[in-house]
């Protein structure tokens, strides 16, 4: 079953070029800000909601945090398929919920949420956000992308791969249904229990969504 991960045990850091096969690493404002607010702490404890990958364990590890990591859209398909139609079923939500994102109130004091939310249909995105608020605490930071094409049906799934504070290697890894339409007014809606919310528009037509808790 797919599931969260807990993975704490820290690697060397891998040596990255600037550019690997199709993914050319590229600056990330969100990615900045992310790690900008985690300046200076040891020992916080971060998830990490994308397939794991030895690149963005081994980084995060090094840095002296503590890393959970669960395949959100590995969780999503398991629950639901590729349909967002399909997502409004009650217990398939908290099928969903239990999942991907089972932890104890106020665990983490970060979250890579990368696109996942992109795929997700209006009544699991809310319970979404909702489980994230409560699993986040105070003054922690969530770093999301999500299309900034409000006309498309459909939207690349992406690959996130971490070089450096600062920068990012995002590939494409195929297409899939968008659950809704992204506007900056539907964000700021969807994250209102939120302090604070921050964008930044890439190269790949994605937002960078900064959150503060």
């Amino acid at each position: 079953m797919t599931g969260a991960n807990r993975v704490q045990v820290p690697g060397s850091l891998s040596r990255h070029s600037r550019k690997t096969g199709l993914s050319e690493a590229r600056a990330s404002r969100g990615l900045e800000q992310f790690f900008f607010n985690l300046r200076d702490s040891v020992g916080l404890t971060l998830l990490d909601l994308a397939v794991p990958n030895q690149d963005n364990i081994n980084f995060l590890t090094n840095l002296g945090h503590r890393l959970y990591t669960a395949d959100l859209v590995g969780c999503l398909d398991d629950a639901f398929g590729q349909n967002p139609a399909d997502q409004t079923n009650t217990g398939r939500i908290e099928y969903f919920l239990r999942n991907a994102l089972d932890y104890p109130p106020e665990t983490f004091d970060g979250v890579l949420l990368w696109d996942g939310l992109q795929f997700m249909g209006p009544a699991l995105l809310t319970a979404t956000v909702d489980r994230l608020y409560e699993i986040m605490r105070t003054d922690a930071y969530l770093l999301a992308f999500v299309t900034s094409n409000e006309r498309v049906t459909e939207v690349p799934a992406h690959s996130f791969r971490i070089v450096d504070n600062k920068n990012i290697m995002i590939s494409e890894r195929g297409m899939r249904s968008s659950g809704q339409v992204f506007n900056n007014r539907n964000i700021e809606k969807l994250f209102g229990k939120f302090q604070s919310v921050k964008f930044f528009l890439t190269r790949e037509s994605l937002r960078e969504i900064i959150v503060r808790k």
